[in-house]
């Protein structure tokens, strides 16, 4: 699946986001009937939210996401969402990994997430703003290489 303009009342956005969750205690339990359930628990949340799952990879102790949402939607919001939803599913429909996991608990308390762009990495939108303004009329507000330079100076004093 591919990423889309989301269009909305008031605004046109395109915000991915690359999510990575830890099984607790980084323990081996995912096996075919947790990753049909997960997938499922994934297409429930789609039905409920406004979250799309545009990649969907596991490894026997951790899941990536590639996940589209809407901009009133934090990514703590999303990835609390993700979390619970798919915790709730799994222990309700593979109660044998409750064997594997104690405390009630399917996900570990930490997370990854980044924002995936859809046309260019850091360094090319950078330099797109950069380049933005008509010749003499533009002006540079600020730049992160002029941050880090002030920051020195004012250590240095």
């Amino acid at each position: 699946m591919e990423s889309r303009y989301i269009h909305k009342k008031h605004n046109v956005s395109v915000l991915m986001y690359h999510l990575v969750c830890a099984a607790k205690y980084r323990r081996v339990v995912m096996s075919r009937r947790v990753d049909e359930v997960l997938r499922g628990a994934c297409v429930e949340i789609e039905r409920r939210w406004e979250i799309e799952f545009l990649e969907i990879g596991l490894d026997r102790d951790h899941a990536h996401f590639l996940i589209q949402s809407v901009p009133s939607y934090s990514p703590t919001r999303i990835v609390t969402t993700v979390k619970s939803v798919i915790a709730r599913e799994v222990f309700a429909k593979a109660p044998e990994v409750k064997d594997k996991l104690w405390g009630g608990e399917f996900w570990g308390e930490g997370y990854f997430v980044n924002t995936v762009g859809q046309h260019g990495s850091e360094s090319v939108i950078a330099a797109y703003v950069a380049q933005q303004g008509e010749g003499a009329n533009y002006q540079q507000l600020h730049s992160a290489a002029d941050a880090a330079t002030k920051v020195a100076e004012r250590r240095a004093v």
